[in-house]
């Protein structure tokens, strides 16, 4: 003799949906807050011709980064991630500007950026997550 449990049906669709709405709504949170954290960092960098600015940039998940962006060269950005970036093949000294060399004082825009930035973009993501969770229960 088989029972029925009221509402399992519709509990399975919300377990279903729950994935795909908080995907959905992390994905947009984290492609937005990299984008507002970049041009934070264009708001602050050193302009002298205006090239490192414009060199930073923000890199959405499956794409491959820029050329002399990265340490360890391009790379391709993991799922549900965002990379921000500065440097490009025209513009490999950002590291230099962001840290000083002997003959250059530091002028930091990227980290200091992150740290600052670091909380608000957590909360926000948080929310989005919380979003999709409200969504995905209907």
């Amino acid at each position: 003799m088989a029972s029925r449990i009221e509402g399992v049906e519709r509990l399975k669709r919300r377990f279903e949906n729950m994935p795909k709405a908080v995907q959905r709504e992390t994905r947009q949170a984290v492609e937005g807050e990299a984008n507002r954290v970049a041009d934070r960092m264009r708001a602050v960098v050193p302009v002298e011709d205006g090239d490192l600015k414009e060199s930073i940039t923000v890199t959405t998940e499956g794409r491959k980064t820029p050329s002399y962006s990265h340490p360890s060269g391009s790379h391709i950005v993991p799922e549900g991630a965002a990379e921000i970036t500065a440097g490009n093949g025209k513009v490999r000294y950002a590291h230099m500007v962001e840290y000083g060399t002997k003959k250059m004082q530091a002028e930091p825009f990227f980290w200091p950026t992150v740290r600052v930035e670091r909380p608000k973009v957590r909360r926000n993501i948080n929310k989005a997550i919380r979003k999709g969770l409200q969504e995905a229960k209907g």
